[in-house]
């Protein structure tokens, strides 16, 4: 069992390690990466609005009422921000994009490899690294911390709409503030994760899909193993992220 983990986390490196040296020719088709981009990022656009939403307005209803107790409510601003910049934004946006874009790389690369696409490429003398696994890889590492970004602000708008709008917290001094507290460390924090999130999930997508057995039964393996490692992959790296940026 160990020793089998091993060879697969050493076969997941060199597949890293392959996509990487690709990476580079492959930005020098920018057309195909922005389209990768587009797939990955633009159409997650709506669940991860609909969920930053939703978060936000509960992360301010639970935060009022626990500030409430301390009389603090004027914090809300505070707690929602950093709440949603630091853990609520990455995490979310990365399990969602795991479930939809992940799953979306994964059976598309395992279509291909199970219609033979990839191996006809290979005796064609194309590297299917080049043109198809390091555009996808690209597009969802680039994708993530746009979405982070789009997740965050929706979030902060819910909160503000049922502190504000809703529970009466002065506006002044939600907005004041989160401005005064929110440092560039803490921005810095929810940027670093998402990058890390982006290239985990975008890693595990591709490389399932490319790994996957050339059937509709494996594809599916493949699929559902890309949702679980991804989601494991990012709590993981969102414990070990915060550790190391609490010095801890």
């Amino acid at each position: 069992m160990i020793a089998a983990f091993i060879q697969r986390v050493g076969r997941v490196a060199v597949f890293l390690g392959r996509v990487l040296a690709q990476c580079g020719p492959a930005l020098a088709r920018p057309r195909s990466v922005v389209h990768q981009i587009y797939n990955a990022g633009a159409r997650s656009l709506v669940i991860v609005m609909l969920s930053g939403l939703f978060v936000g307005m509960v992360l301010g209803l639970q935060g009022f009422d626990l500030l409430q107790r301390f009389g603090s409510e004027d914090a809300l601003g505070v707690a929602a921000a950093l709440g949603l910049l630091k853990e609520l934004g990455p995490v979310v946006t990365a399990l969602l994009f795991a479930g939809r874009a992940g799953t979306a790389l994964t059976s598309e690369i395992g279509l291909m490899r199970a219609t033979d696409q990839l191996t006809a490429m290979e005796m064609m003398a194309v590297d299917p690294l080049r043109y198809v696994v390091a555009p996808r890889f690209l597009g969802g590492v680039i994708a993530m911390p746009l979405l982070v970004a789009v997740f965050n602000v929706v979030g902060l708008f819910g909160a503000q709409l049922i502190g504000v709008q809703l529970m009466g917290v002065d506006p002044g001094a939600f907005w004041s503030q989160m401005q005064g507290a929110v440092e560039l460390n803490d921005v810095t924090e929810g940027i670093v994760k998402s990058v890390c999130f982006g290239v985990a999930c975008s890693l595990v997508a591709v490389h399932e899909g490319f790994t996957a057995k050339p059937t509709a039964q494996g594809v599916g393996l493949a699929t559902t193993r890309t949702v679980v490692i991804s989601s494991v992959l990012t709590l993981l790296l969102d414990y070990m992220l915060t550790a190391a940026f609490l010095g801890r």
